[in-house]
């Protein structure tokens, strides 16, 4: 019996999530249905560079400032997983990048595999979705490492400021994991007292002390087969860690007032702002307890450290709110707070957003409208003739590049707009001016 070939394109279409094979030069040369769906439903894929398909990119990722998965897979030749932003006709959308490389028989590098892994824990662009919304680099690595943890059983730890949006990123967790359509119960740890602790987390039986007439059922009972979310971990006092440790470890509690010890059945997920190594180091915290929930900490960035997405943050908060439909924020607004800290993060925000949808009358959220400390411009670092911080003719002698990140350092602080715009005024891609900032 002949042996007959098979088109690469019949194996593509076993895989659900749209899959590319890809040249070791970029050229797409066969897709499967949900590719082509997902990227071009009218168009033609094969013959195109990925990049192009993908992003619009006319050169490929890396040279465009982000991580090239084709690239880091042909050097290192193992699989390699990326968080991309890509454009698809329903918009910007949150894409987990996965590539195989293909080879012969004799070990040769032919190609690669691409599996587009669709993100469901956040959304790039404003919708009537109600969780994260992002698109900045920072936000990106914050959510490829939630989109690697939500189908685990792993226990996550939520690292971040207060108002940097825990809960929602502990919601997205559940949402994405095989307990979605159980129970997300969120326990507040700063509000439960000493006398309270067990009462709440562990329930009582009827009779169990004074004033508790009826059985009730505790919140750890409550999240069965669900997540239970202990909100601010480190406001536990130190006599009540050995009780959650237990709980952890064991798996069993007993309610107050109860001999019959019970299992418990959830996903754990931590939150704090505290620096809990440093509360271990002082004796304020467990050292057995953190590292049993520490087992993959996931850092929230702080609202200072995603200003390209304040305008797409002010969108989604305005379709939240209530008349925030058909109110906008002026330009000298958004300049405004595009250089502002927010030492609330996007609590603080939502309250800007809130006292201005009540005060603009005309449907535009203006200077005036801010609270008193935001309406004074912050105050000028230079001169008018001062527009360039070095005059050339005094300039040290030193490296190009050391320049060239005295220079960005410099004007983006003295920027009006937001990253978007000096990016483009600079005649670089968003990441690309984000990642020469950073460095």
């Amino acid at each position: 019996m002949e042996h007959q070939v098979i088109d690469p394109a019949v194996i593509l279409e076993a895989i659900p999530e749209p899959a590319a094979i890809l040249s070791i030069g970029y050229d797409i040369l066969a897709s499967n249905e949900a590719y082509r769906q997902y990227y071009q439903p009218t168009g033609v894929v094969v013959g195109r560079k990925c990049y192009d398909v993908s992003h619009g990119y006319r050169t490929p990722c890396d040279q465009e400032g982000e991580a090239c998965p084709l690239k880091a897979c042909r050097k290192t030749g193992q699989r390699q997983r990326v968080l991309h932003l890509h454009n698809t006709p329903n918009g910007k959308e949150h894409v987990d990048v996965e590539m195989i490389p293909l080879e012969s028989e004799q070990k040769i590098l032919i190609g690669f595999l691409e599996i587009m892994h669709q993100v469901r824990e956040a959304r790039a662009q404003v919708t009537e979705y109600e969780g994260l919304v992002g698109q900045g680099p920072a936000f990106s690595h914050m959510l490829s490492l939630v989109h690697r943890a939500a189908p685990s059983e792993i226990t996550v730890l939520l690292l971040g400021e207060s108002g940097t949006g825990k809960e929602l990123v502990a919601r997205a967790l559940h949402d994405s994991s095989p307990r979605s359509r159980a129970p997300f119960v969120t326990v507040e740890c700063s509000g439960l007292s000493e006398g309270l602790f067990e009462s709440e987390l562990f329930g009582h039986e009827r009779g169990a002390f004074t004033g508790a007439v009826s059985r009730k059922k505790g919140l750890v009972e409550s999240a069965r087969g669900g997540t239970l979310f202990l909100d601010e971990i480190g406001e536990i006092p130190l006599s009540l860690q050995v009780k959650l440790l237990r709980l952890i470890e064991t798996g069993v509690f007993r309610p107050v007032g109860s001999v019959e010890p019970q299992h418990a059945d959830f996903r754990l997920v931590c939150a704090t702002h505290r620096n809990l190594r440093e509360m271990v180091r002082e004796g304020h915290f467990r050292q057995d307890l953190y590292y049993r929930i520490s087992a993959f900490p996931v850092p929230l960035p702080p609202l200072r450290e995603r200003r390209e997405d304040l305008p797409l943050l002010i969108l989604a908060l305005l379709q939240r709110l209530s008349g925030g439909h058909a109110v906008r924020v002026s330009e000298g607004v958004l300049a405004r707070l595009c250089r502002y800290s927010f030492p609330g993060n996007i609590r603080e925000l939502r309250n800007l957003l809130e006292r201005g949808i009540l005060l603009a009358d005309d449907g535009v959220i203006r200077l005036d409208h801010l609270p008193p400390e935001l309406q004074e411009p912050a105050p000028e670092k230079s001169g008018e003739s001062d527009v360039v911080d070095d005059p050339v003719d005094i300039l040290p002698l030193m490296p190009l590049h050391q320049l060239e990140s005295r220079y960005l350092a410099s004007i983006s602080e003295r920027f009006e707009g937001d990253r978007p715009a000096l990016a483009k005024a600079l005649g670089l891609s968003e990441r690309t001016l984000y990642r020469r900032l950073k460095a």
